[in-house]
Parts: structure tokens; sequence; C-alpha cells
């Protein structure tokens, strides 16, 4: 069985084992205080260009968002994200837990306007009564999306000016940023998301990592005690060490903009399979992520030799899926699927 089903699917990056490896028996202090994090730290802010950015390192997504959000958040206040936004559909009531909503937007492909933000601030303090109702209090966007699709600069600058005009700071969730930076129309860069966002992070789980993502907070009435909520949350882990190696190798010569491009291109091989033998697309993704319409039949067929992801209906009789590459997708795999799609019948 050859997996498309997912991005975390394999360990991680041979150079990122080998370095943990190397420096197994070294003793450093613990909580991210040692030489690697500091040294990761100083890549990941030359990266994006902002020389006084505060950077941590967490172990997870949902760890990272549930930090991040109720560390900014006051009790009456919500998050405002996509409907298909990961927070609101597919972190089990994570954000909920700590007591902050999510307040959802309509969205189609997974990604929200400047303008959609705008007249939900509006609505919210237009309201007499709005005292008895969730204050927004940030925004929530990742890139990619759920959906594999991404913002352009033209958009996330608008998105960021109306968040700043209203007083919402803007936070984007980067599991899969690698991917989206590398995606085929993208024109966004480490340094316009640095200086667009109050807050992101850069996912290393899917990205050629064993575990974790760094968080980048570029605003400075974030900073404070933000150590605080890590520990409060779980996330402060003792051997710190082990997630500031792995992004020190990540970033120390271009290894993470590599193994993404990686994933990306043969991403867009199997995208430009399924398009040729006349299968529609439900999204527009240029990431790491495809999103085929399929006649169930087919998924039976496909399904012997290949596993990938139920996505959602489309009608009675075909069903959207989603296939995945990563960082360690192997072509030979992606050629093996691409010569079984050209003999489907339907």
């Amino acid at each position: 069985m050859i997996r498309f089903d997912s991005d975390y699917l394999e360990g991680a990056h041979e150079r990122i084992l080998n370095r943990l490896l190397k420096t197994n028996e070294k003793q450093t202090p613990g909580y991210g205080m040692d030489e690697y994090c500091e040294r990761a730290r100083s890549y990941i802010k030359k990266a994006c260009d902002v020389e006084n950015a505060d950077v941590h390192f967490l172990v997870g997504g949902t760890q990272a968002n549930t930090t991040i959000i109720s560390s900014i958040l006051r009790p009456h206040q919500g998050a405002v994200s996509a409907i298909t936004g990961h927070i609101a559909g597919h972190e089990t009531g994570a954000i909920e837990a700590t007591g902050h909503k999510v307040l959802t937007l309509p969205s189609d492909d997974g990604k929200i306007t400047a303008k959609q933000v705008k007249e939900l601030y509006d609505a919210h303090w237009n309201d007499v009564t709005h005292e008895h109702m969730i204050q927004p209090g940030l925004v929530y966007i990742s890139h990619p999306s759920e959906n594999g699709t991404t913002y352009s600069k033209s958009e996330l600058e608008e998105l960021s000016q109306v968040c700043r005009d209203c007083g919402l700071p803007l936070f984007m969730d980067g599991a899969r940023l690698g991917y989206g930076l590398a995606a085929k129309d993208n024109d966004l860069s480490l340094r316009d998301i640095a200086r667009l966002c109050d807050v992101f992070y850069i996912g290393g789980t899917k990205t050629g990592a064993l575990f974790g993502e760094a968080v980048v907070i570029t605003n400075d009435d974030l900073k404070k005690d933000f150590r605080y909520m890590i520990k409060q949350n779980g996330g402060l882990l003792a051997k710190g060490r082990l997630l500031g190696i792995q992004f020190e190798t990540l970033f120390e010569d271009g290894l993470y903009d590599e193994i993404s491009k990686h994933a990306v291109d043969l991403a867009m091989m199997i995208r430009e399979a399924f398009v040729e033998r006349g299968f529609s697309l439900r999204y527009d993704s240029k990431t790491n992520q495809q999103f085929p319409i399929l006649p169930n039949d087919v998924l039976s067929d496909l399904s012997k030799n290949y596993s990938f992801s139920y996505w959602e209906k489309f009608d009675d009789a075909q069903s959207v899926v989603r296939f995945c590459t990563s960082w360690a997708t192997k072509k030979e795999n992606v050629e093996l699927l691409i010569e079984d799609i050209k003999k489907l019948e339907f």
C-alpha cells in the first residue's frame, strides 16, 4: 500500500535524525534556553527579517493554536475563523475548552476576506446589545488553508490593514507554511508574513521534523509573559533542545525550502494526471494537497493500492478525496499512481 493520506506519515528528515544522534549525549540547559534553540531563533529571525521578533518552540499545531489564542484573548472575546478553519472543525473544541468561542465566517475555499472581517466587526459594535455577545478579539487564518488554497500578497495586505484598523491581532497558522511558500502561484515571502501578521508559526511536524512548530511573535504587545502561557498549556518542553536542533537543521542552509518544493512538485504531477484524465478538482490548490472529484467506483479501484483521505460527498455518484504529498514522498510512487490514474475506467 502506498500512502497519500497525509503529510506526517514518515518520521523525520535524515539530516535531523543524524543531528539528534550526534548531539544526543551533550548536556544543555532545559526549556529552550540552549545553544541550539538560540541558533535556530537567529536563523528564523534572519529569514523573517525581523531581528526583534520573539521565537518560541512548541511541540504541535493544536498546542500552538491554543497557547497563542488563549494568551491574546480576554475572557469575553473569541477568535474569528473561516468555518473550515482548523480551530473550528479539527481540534476537538480545543479553543472552546480554553473558554473562547470560535466565531466562524462562511468560506468555500478555506479563506476569509478583509471585507468579511470588517462586516463582522461592524455588526458587533453597531449592535446596541453588543456587550451580551462574544466580542471578536483576533483573526485566525491558515496558509495554506485546510483546502490547500493560499493567500496572495494583496489579500493578506488587505486583511492585515483591516485587522489593524479594528485592533484585531492577525494570527496565521503555518502548520503547512513551507508548502504554501513553495506553491507555484505564491507571491508571499516569510518577510511579508512577518510584516503583515502579528503572530504566526512555522510548521515543522508536517515539513521534515519529528515534531515541532516555531511560533514567531512580531507584535510587541503580544510578547509579554508568553513563556508563562506556554508552561500553563503544557508546552514548555524540558528537553527543549530537541526542538531547537530540528529547526536549526531545517533553516541553517535552506533545507526547509528544498523539501517543501519537493512535495509541491510531486503534488503538481498528481494534479496534472487527474486533470489530463478528465477529472475536475474541488479546490484550486497549488500546494501539496490535491482534491480531485472522483466517481465512487473509481475510488474502489484506487483504494486497492493507494490510501488517501475522503474529504466530502460531491453528489450521489462522486466524492471529493485528498491526495497529499510530503517532504518524504518518493517520485517513483507518484509515477506508479500516475500510471494507474491513466488506466482508470469510468
